[in-house]
């Protein structure tokens, strides 16, 4: 028994059991997906000290997606003129945070935070284990709204206080 096994194992036995092919399931992102990862829109960076532009930073811990969006505002209308993004992560999180990027501009900063990370996976269509991307890109919008309020209300010369916490109920109302 032993013999014939090692022969079965060297290959030397004419009677050989025929191996199945391995079928390879290919993983298929939505076309947004991809589109957005081969021509991801509006990737760089502005000046972060800049009064007028904010700059979100968020990761994800456990999958090590980084993503920095900053959005730019108008003075005089308040509105989002222009916005970027550099993200280290998958096709999902680079995706992600082209279309947030694309969707800030022209509107005002109460406007984006009305983006939910909901809207941005049904968009790109993520399946749910890569539903963590579109909540960066969601909480990113978030924390440059945040970035660039704190430094209007240090113009503004408002007390360290109230610059403090004027960003914070802005994002919790959100």
């Amino acid at each position: 028994m032993l013999r014939l096994a090692s022969k079965r194992l060297l290959g030397l036995t004419s009677r050989e059991i025929p191996s199945r092919p391995v079928q390879v399931l290919p993983r298929l992102y939505h076309e947004n997906v991809i589109d957005h990862y081969n021509n991801p829109r509006n990737v760089g960076s502005f000046d972060k000290n800049d009064p007028n532009v904010g700059t979100g930073l968020v990761g994800a811990p456990a999958c090590g997606d980084v993503m920095k969006l900053q959005i730019k505002i108008d003075e005089e209308s308040g509105k989002i003129v222009d916005a970027c993004f550099k993200t280290f992560g998958c096709g999902s999180a680079i995706a992600s945070s082209s279309v947030a990027t694309e969707w800030v501009k022209g509107k005002s900063m109460d406007e984006v935070l009305t983006i939910k990370n909901t809207e941005i996976a049904k968009h790109l269509s993520l399946p749910p284990v890569k539903l963590h991307c579109s909540m960066l890109a969601e909480d990113a919008i978030k924390a440059a709204v945040k970035d660039v309020e704190l430094k209007r209300a240090k113009l503004k010369g408002n007390s360290s206080a109230d610059a403090a916490n004027a960003p914070i109920e802005k994002a919790a109302d959100a």
